[in-house]
């Protein structure tokens, strides 16, 4: 196939699949060599990949790109890997500079309770998805710490519940998230403040139980309204109490895991529900249960997916190596396991099956770190190339070759 045949393809496949990321500028093929290519699956070497119009054109041996005219991007010894996709942030809450989480590996991100707003993004920029403010019971959390200004909505009624649903999604929200949160868990890090300016005008967290919780018929309908239009619903909750609720409601995922330690039963029936969970080991690191909780979900083939929560202390505003090691050292997942969770595990989750991966009709969201990250995942922090789109944001194998 001729290449202007190509990228009209592409762009079609594009505005197909990936509405907010398609462009109509043209833009020069570009054919990457790694000695190692993570393709989302597994590893692959003797492997090229060739970008056209911000999509993946095609991915095959080098010799299979002789007759391709390109510019050619010789990362040597060398990992190409798809951008990573971060499922627990809050980014604009906390003000989080996107360009910075861009050029540190995250190419795609979720923000969980923050300023509502339509996806946008991949086309040189972070791709930024959003739950738009987190629904709660009446004084629930996180109002207490944070107020209700861009990250909460109270409701107390059934009614209240489904018509804030349907607002958030008309707004833009690609899913729903709720607050189960009773309070005062040991070394949960919202017992502390979340230590931003949001918190400066009011009080500190209680020590002990008093958030009052949604309850479950409330919880059901916001579920029920939600998965109408198509979306999932994720849960703030830390200890059993809210774990329950959320079980019991039908809620899709689990926005941490839990920080207390939760009895078997209950784990064995978020397993049995097909719960997700998100992982942010390395925020919950003081929590007394979030060892049991990780090792007995994954035990009981539980799905655990990447999430570091960007904005909390403490963690990179990027990539988190911490939180994979976490991942591989607590859940005995090996090192393409965990890549997969960032990347195209995480893909499906979001209902694109291509995001986070490397094969022809993907977005060219792409990074590459020098040497191999599956000995040494700490590497993956500091990316040498990083491309949104097929944008090369960050180059530093030869800087010539990025693009406008």
């Amino acid at each position: 196939m001729k290449i202007h045949s190509l990228i009209k393809l592409l762009r079609l496949l594009a505005l197909t699949a990936f509405p907010v990321i398609a462009q109509e500028t043209e833009q020069t093929p570009v054919l990457i060599h790694a000695e190692r290519v993570f393709d989302g699956k597994t590893i692959r070497t003797n492997t090229s990949v060739l970008v056209i119009g911000g999509i993946i054109a095609q991915i095959d041996s080098p010799e299979a790109f002789k007759s391709i005219k390109a510019k050619v991007i010789d990362l040597g010894d060398a990992t190409l890997l798809p951008g990573f996709i971060e499922l627990h942030a809050h980014l604009g809450f906390h003000h989080i500079p996107a360009d910075t989480v861009l050029k540190h590996g995250i190419t795609t991100i979720r923000d969980v309770g923050g300023p509502l707003h339509q996806p946008y993004g991949g086309d040189g920029s972070l791709r930024v998805l959003t739950s738009g403010p987190i629904i709660t019971a009446p004084g629930g959390y996180p109002i207490p710490a944070l107020g209700t200004e861009n990250i909460a909505i109270a409701v107390a009624t059934e009614q209240q519940a489904r018509e804030t649903v349907r607002s958030l999604i008309d707004g833009g929200a690609v899913m729903i998230k709720v607050a189960l949160e009773p309070g005062g868990e040991a070394g949960a890090p919202w017992t502390e403040g979340h230590h931003h300016a949001g918190a400066k005008h009011h009080k500190a967290h209680p020590s002990k139980k008093t958030w009052p919780l949604l309850p479950e018929n409330i919880v059901k309908a916001i579920v029920d309204e939600a998965h109408k239009q198509g979306r999932k619903v994720t849960a703030h909750l830390g200890e059993a109490q809210g774990a329950k609720i959320a079980l019991d409601a039908g809620v899709d995922e689990w926005a941490h895991l839990p920080c207390a330690v939760i009895p078997d039963a209950l784990l064995k029936k978020a397993v049995q529900q097909r719960v997700t969970t998100i992982t942010t080991l390395d925020t919950l690191s003081k929590c007394p249960g979030i060892v049991h909780n990780a090792q007995s979900l994954a035990a009981l083939g539980g799905n655990l997916l990447y999430g570091a929560e960007i904005a909390h202390p403490d963690i990179p505003w990027g990539i988190d190596a911490q939180e994979l090691i976490a991942m591989m050292h607590t859940t005995d997942m090996q090192p393409l396991e965990v890549l997969r969770s960032a990347t195209s595990k995480s893909g499906r989750y979001l209902n694109s099956p291509l995001l986070g991966t490397l094969q022809p009709g993907a977005p060219a969201d792409l990074i590459a770190v020098k040497g191999d990250p599956t000995h040494d995942l700490k590497i993956l922090e500091y990316p040498d190339l990083v491309m949104s789109g097929g944008h090369c944001i960050l180059n530093n194998f030869e800087r010539s070759a990025c693009m406008p």
